[in-house]
């Protein structure tokens, strides 16, 4: 009997361990830091995305229906259907879409944008807004003012999850078709994080003209809502880091936990049984 409340003294660790303590998953817990201006509300810090090399953009440019703007441009873009306005289109950038990668305006190794009719268009560095004003004013020139319009876009957000374990499902390649994004609207559009995984240590990946920049966020403190690194950008990395205990199998849930438990538990009974008969 003492020995097996020895091994019950052994195990007690393992337990304790493995438990998950509600702070370690509730989701934006009060936070002292959390800067709320006068009129008590959390204020946006939405960066402005910039194009970087190898985006990929699509551009439409719509003209009244006796423009001509399709054989202006080029007529690889003119529409098959008998539409009223005539759309000549770039493609939008994301992994997956062949068409996209064959028709979109690409930004080459020099930052710039070709269109066909107009020359290249510088594009690294810059907003979509102010490379559509560049475009505007070209179309411009060729068409009487008002008769046209330039939209240019991103073709939505597409950013990447990676985890180590146990996220099927919730990794790979996202696009979402909205101009901004929060990084709990992002993690809540894939079932949200189940509680292997390690909420104040979600790491992200961002582009920049310059280069790729990490930044460390903690989902469990409310005051993550004032990083720039809150709202998700094109073509953001977010990396998962599964807990230490949960990959020895121990701490994924309640249930599990015990289970695991009473199964280490009864193979060091089964064995200080077997060395006690013998």
């Amino acid at each position: 009997m003492k020995n097996l409340n020895y091994y019950l003294l052994i195990l007690l660790p393992f337990f304790l361990s493995s438990c998950i303590a509600p702070k370690d998953v509730k989701y934006m817990q009060p936070s002292e830091s959390l800067v709320i201006n006068e009129e008590g509300l959390i204020p946006y810090n939405i960066p402005v995305y910039r194009v970087t090399k190898n985006d990929i953009l699509k551009l439409d440019i719509v003209t009244t229906p006796k423009g001509d703007a399709a054989q202006f441009y080029s007529t690889m873009y003119a529409p098959g259907s008998t539409v009223n306005n005539i759309t000549v289109a770039g493609g939008s950038g994301t992994g997956g879409n062949a068409m996209i990668y064959f028709t979109g305006l690409k930004v080459d190794s020099n930052g710039d944008i070709n269109i066909f009719g107009i020359g290249f268009v510088k594009a690294e560095g810059r907003t979509v807004e102010d490379i559509s004003k560049d475009i505007q004013e070209k179309v411009n020139e060729n068409f009487q003012e008002g008769k046209s319009e330039v939209r240019l876009n991103t073709a939505g957000i597409t950013y990447y999850v990676l985890g180590d374990v146990e996220t099927t499902g919730m990794t790979g390649e996202k696009v979402v078709m909205k101009n901004t994004l929060t990084l709990s609207e992002a993690i809540s559009i894939n079932g949200g994080l189940n509680r292997t995984i390690d909420r104040k240590n979600i790491v992200i990946h961002r582009k920049y003209p310059e280069g790729i920049k990490r930044a460390k966020i903690d989902l469990t403190r409310e005051d993550v809502m004032n990083s720039p690194y809150y709202y998700v950008q094109n073509g953001d990395e977010i990396f998962l880091t599964t807990r230490g205990r949960s990959l020895n199998g121990f701490g994924k849930d309640p249930v599990q936990t015990i289970i695991s438990g009473v199964s280490v538990f009864t193979t060091a009974l089964s064995v200080y049984l077997l060395i006690k008969n013998l």
